[in-house]
């Protein structure tokens, strides 16, 4: 079996079936926030770390999550967490404190309805409640969190063109200290 046609073929079907007025939506909430905080558990975590770097790079203030230099959320500023399922245990109290504090809510998730999406300012699902079949060859969750990496990479792209930036101006920004 080819596994890298099964993959792509898989993830263009996911990406079809997902709404894209959600990058529009999520560009937008991303532009009106004074800070923007990233978060995630597991595979979806590395998903959402980068995005988070992907938003430095076009010149956006973000924390991630649970690091130890992380400030205070509050309102005015922006969470957005990645859970294929929505309703991960270890984001629950993030989500709690970001909307106690006045804070807007992002999702990115492959629910429709879910713990997170039924409080979140923008729930965007990847493909829809359909799009997930168990497929043998890509197994524990790699469909939803490889089709989000690529779906929050359309997102950047968007913003690089919205904002005409350069490759020059994104290397300005990238880290210097690795």
């Amino acid at each position: 079996m080819d596994h890298q046609k099964l993959i792509l073929d898989r993830l263009t079907t996911i990406l079809s079936e997902t709404d894209n007025s959600n990058a529009t939506k999520l560009t937008s909430l991303v532009d009106g926030a004074r800070r923007i905080f990233i978060g995630g558990a597991g595979r979806s975590l590395l998903v959402s770390r980068f995005f988070a770097m992907r938003l430095v790079h076009t010149g956006y203030s973000v924390s991630m999550v649970g690091e130890v230099v992380t400030p205070a959320i509050k309102a005015g500023d922006l969470l957005v967490l990645v859970s294929g399922s929505g309703s991960t245990e270890t984001l629950l109290p993030f989500v709690k404190k970001a909307k106690s504090v006045g804070a807007k809510l992002a999702v990115v998730s492959m629910k429709s309805k879910s713990v997170m999406a039924d409080v979140a300012d923008l729930n965007v699902q990847i493909g829809n409640d359909n799009s997930f079949p168990l497929t043998t060859g890509m197994p524990m969750g790699a469909q939803f969190e490889l089709s989000a990496l690529i779906f929050l990479e359309a997102v950047i792209a968007d913003i690089i063109a919205a904002k005409d930036l350069t490759e020059e101006g994104m290397r300005a920004i990238h880290a210097n200290l690795e």
